[in-house]
């Protein structure tokens, strides 16, 4: 089982941006504690991080026929990104949207996802955790579907 991982824009910067909201964790830190849960569920995790949405929806259009699934924290994109959202769409591979924080009790224009509805599955609010507990999701579904 093949799983993509990927963040957007700004979460690069985990670990030293906003640590009163997103915590002290490094986005190297997460990406070894996705990977090394995926592998004790039986799923090898590639990742991705890009600023640049171009970028993001080269490599989902490019999942097809590779991966089984994808985690996606797509940063400020999620609010903002329709060609992120019709990427996923067209791709038909199983997603979960990842956030750190709730995004529903923060600024309003936060409230609304772009991708929310073409994903299976949304995940907020549990900083780094969010990452683990998503994967566990999708690898449950993924079995579960096949």
């Amino acid at each position: 089982m093949k799983i993509l991982l990927i963040n957007g824009a700004n979460l690069n910067m985990l670990g030293s941006r906003e640590p009163e909201k997103y915590g002290h964790t490094t986005l190297s830190d997460i990406e070894k504690a996705v990977i090394e849960k995926g592998n004790s569920l039986g799923a090898e995790i590639d990742t991705l991080q890009s600023n640049h949405e171009g970028e993001i929806v080269d490599k989902i259009q490019s999942a097809k026929g590779i991966y089984d699934g994808i985690l996606i924290n797509a940063g400020g994109y999620t609010h903002t990104s329709v060609v992120i959202r019709d990427a996923i769409s067209s791709v038909q591979i199983p997603t979960v949207e990842i956030h750190m924080t709730n995004i529903h009790a923060r600024e309003e224009f936060r409230h609304t996802s772009l991708l929310s509805a073409v994903c299976i599955a949304q995940v907020v609010g549990f900083k780094e955790l969010s990452y683990t507990l998503a994967v566990e999701g999708l690898v449950d579904y993924l079995k579960k579907m096949s």
